[in-house]
């Protein structure tokens, strides 16, 4: 199992209920995809500006199907990541 956490900080504060509207989609769309498991959107309430993507795929395959499927050529690449600030967080689950 891939577990990725990101991390992103909208730019303009302008444009937090855009990319909220945005990442909403994008995780409807995702958790269609095969290989999807857990695809989960926060919004911090310490920062207005934040949002959290934790999401769990199958294997890196599925990671891969999807940085070419709908969710994310579409709504994601084009529409998201040029208003926001974006750390990755790979991670394994600490049993």
């Amino acid at each position: 199992m891939i577990c990725l956490n990101v991390i992103l900080q909208v730019k303009d504060a302008a444009d937090v209920e855009k990319v909220r509207t945005l990442l909403a989609e994008q995780r409807r769309l995702s958790l269609e995809e095969p290989g999807c498991l857990r695809f989960e959107v926060y919004h911090s309430q310490n920062d207005a500006t934040v949002f959290i993507l934790n999401e769990q795929w199958e294997s890196q395959a599925a990671v891969e199907a999807h940085r070419r499927a709908h969710a994310y050529t579409t709504v994601y690449a084009p529409q998201v990541l040029p208003l926001v600030n974006r750390t990755p967080h790979p991670a394994t689950l600490v049993e």
